[in-house]
């Protein structure tokens, strides 16, 4: 085989493979997807919400209504979602509980989330989200389904941000002056 073809036939496949990799997930979502498939669905504001908190106890997310609200998906395994717990319980204290509401939504086993509470407490309340939590990040616009995932919502309810990956406090601040004042 001589090089030209070599060269020929390397092009050709790393040029099928980006074509797949850019356009197979919306021929995918086209061929096997449902119209009634909710996670193609994507939200633009806060919807109900009803998971349980670390006791058991369900919590909706109309509890906070009227404030801004960042929900965080995380679980204890996650070293990134670790770091991003400890920003957002700075972020939470800084801002106070008044107009800002922090919501931890763990992607894990109760048990694993009650023992990392022990070790490292969180000024904001942690709820135990199952496979139904994870879709609702793919509809809040969590595509790879990956952690950690944080989505903000205005006083309003309305999604005004959300960010696949570890968070930095310039990201987090930056939205929040756009929509909450600073506690004093």
């Amino acid at each position: 085989m001589s090089v030209i073809k070599v060269v020929a036939a390397t092009a050709l496949a790393g040029g099928l493979s980006i074509g797949i990799a850019l356009y197979g997930q919306q021929w995918f979502d086209g061929q096997f997807g449902t119209s009634g498939d909710r996670s193609s669905v994507r939200l633009t504001s806060l919807p109900d919400i009803r998971l349980p908190d670390v006791n058991g106890r369900e919590v909706r997310s109309s509890s906070w209504a009227g404030k801004v609200l960042i929900l965080h998906y995380w679980a204890s395994w996650c070293a990134a979602c670790v770091t991003d717990t400890q920003l957002l319980a700075q972020v939470q204290q800084q801002y106070g509980a008044g107009a800002l509401q922090v919501v931890g939504i763990a992607i894990d086993q109760p048990q694993a989330v009650n023992a990392f509470l022990l070790e490292q407490p969180l000024p904001y309340p942690i709820l135990i989200g199952g496979n139904a939590a994870a879709e609702l990040s793919q509809q809040l616009g969590n595509r790879t389904l990956g952690l950690p995932f944080t989505v903000m919502f205005d006083a309003m309810g309305r999604r005004v941000f959300s960010h696949s990956g570890e968070l930095t406090l310039a990201q987090v601040t930056n939205e929040l002056a756009r929509l909450v004042p600073v506690k004093k």
